[in-house]
């Protein structure tokens, strides 16, 4: 199981995710480029709600442990991992989103 950021809310996505009306505003920008097909962190942009989307591994209980210490998480928010080798995609979902990006 893999979570997205959505808002404040965290929403279950299994590997393979078909496009629904609610997702059409998402824009995609990459997989983990070493992606087995199985587990596959993705970047997206919301551009409607000019929010990014994160699917990710979930945090284990250690890591979770060490971001409490800045605070609590809310139960409507999660703790994901992402691969440094993404900030290819994550760069050009920043882009987009401030307007830097071309299309």
């Amino acid at each position: 199981m893999t979570l997205a950021l959505v808002g404040p809310m965290v929403v279950e996505h299994c590997a393979i995710c078909v496009p629904t009306e609610a997702t059409m505003a998402l824009r995609s920008f990459g997989k983990d480029p070493e992606t087995n097909g199985d587990h596959c962190p993705t970047v997206w942009l919301d551009e409607e709600k000019q929010e990014f989307v994160f699917q990710g591994w979930k945090a284990d209980e250690a890591l979770q442990a060490q971001c409490l210490v800045t605070g609590p998480i809310p139960d409507t928010e999660a703790v994901i991992r992402l691969p440094a080798r993404m900030a290819q995609q994550i760069r050009e979902a920043l882009d987009a989103a401030d307007g830097s990006a071309v299309r």
